[in-house]
């Protein structure tokens, strides 16, 4: 029990401390370095029988009392009490605090205020990229510190709502007429506007069919050209091979047939008149050793002239030979005696 209120002293004791510091870091007022200004504190009712005291970060930097100003110049406060600040730089800033104390050292009235010091922005420099990829054009106002700085954005002279961003996206369909942007940086206590700008990004092309581009697309039909040379190639070949086949085929076929009637004829259909041209009766038999040079040479002069004459029968053929079939007997008309 003791170490839970002990936890919960110390998250109440940093929330009062975050709380106060969040409260220190709240400025009252604004001022830019070189800037004069006039700290609004503003008592009617002051005169010269009551105390003014101003002072920064708890140190007095002006006093005055029954109308003397002991520390400070008189020409730094108003009728009314409010201080003059001239020439202010950054370590102006800090906490302001006037007490007005009454003849009888009573508070009469009091004011804090605290000042922040800060650089006036620079003119922004504003600039566009054309994003082919996104279709768009990207505005970005550039501007040197960006310590509280705010951005606005107006297009042809008409402020847009609600872009406060440092960039800016437009699509390229909204420019299809020329138009003017500029874009407005600004903190407490300065406010600058850039030069107009009117970006020329192209309109998008029309989305192609097929996603390809055009060193892809070349190579695709490059390889399909290759493919069908290819392809004709192969064909002639197996053309040409078939043809071959086809002819080797027939020639075999023509062979077989060739065989097939040879061997269906018989021995001894074979003619006569085959068998007497091959062999004369005057000549001679042939010996199976006997080479046909020497058959040539043992042919006579008179059996050589023989054999450019027909082949005569030899009289076993003439025999052989079936008789001649007797003709009818045709009766001439008998002519009439005279």
């Amino acid at each position: 029990m003791a170490c839970f209120a002990a936890t919960l002293g110390v998250v109440i004791l940093s929330g009062f401390i975050n709380l106060s510091a969040a409260n220190q870091d709240t400025c009252d007022l604004y001022a830019v370095v070189g800037q004069s200004l006039t700290l609004p504190f503003v008592f009617e009712e002051l005169a010269n029988s009551h105390v003014l005291r101003w002072t920064h970060n708890k140190s007095i930097i002006l006093y005055r009392q029954q109308g003397k100003v002991s520390v400070g110049k008189p020409e730094d406060i108003s009728k009314t009490g409010s201080l003059f600040l001239k020439n202010l730089q950054f370590s102006s800033a800090g906490t302001y605090q006037a007490d007005v104390l009454n003849p009888n050292g009573t508070l009469a009235v009091t004011w804090t205020g605290r000042l922040c010091m800060m650089d006036k922005v620079a003119k922004p420099l504003l600039t566009y990229i054309c994003d082919s990829k996104t279709s768009a054009v990207d505005l970005n106002c550039q501007v040197a510190k960006l310590q509280g700085s705010v951005f606005s954005w107006t297009l042809n002279e008409k402020t847009l709502t609600g872009e406060t961003r440092q960039t800016l996206s437009i699509s390229l369909a909204q420019l299809k007429e020329q138009k003017s942007f500029t874009c407005s940086v600004a903190n407490k206590v300065s406010n600058e506007k850039s030069d107009t700008v009117r970006p020329t990004c192209k309109s998008p092309p029309p989305p192609t069919l097929y996603c390809f581009t055009s060193k892809t697309a070349v190579a695709l039909l490059a390889g399909g050209a290759g493919l069908i040379v290819l392809l004709l190639i192969i064909i002639m070949i197996l053309c040409c091979c078939y043809r071959r086949i086809k002819i080797q085929m027939r020639r075999r076929d023509e062979g077989e047939l060739r065989m097939r009637s040879l061997n269906k004829r018989e021995p001894g259909s074979i003619s006569l008149e085959y068998e007497t041209m091959q062999q004369t009766e005057d000549s001679p038999p042939v010996s199976p050793n006997s080479s046909p040079r020497d058959c040539y040479e043992n042919v006579s002069e008179p059996e050589a002239q023989t054999e450019n004459r027909p082949a005569q029968l030899s009289a076993d053929a003439e025999g052989q030979r079936p008789s001649p079939v007797p003709k009818p007997r045709t009766k001439s008309p008998k002519t009439p005696n005279i």
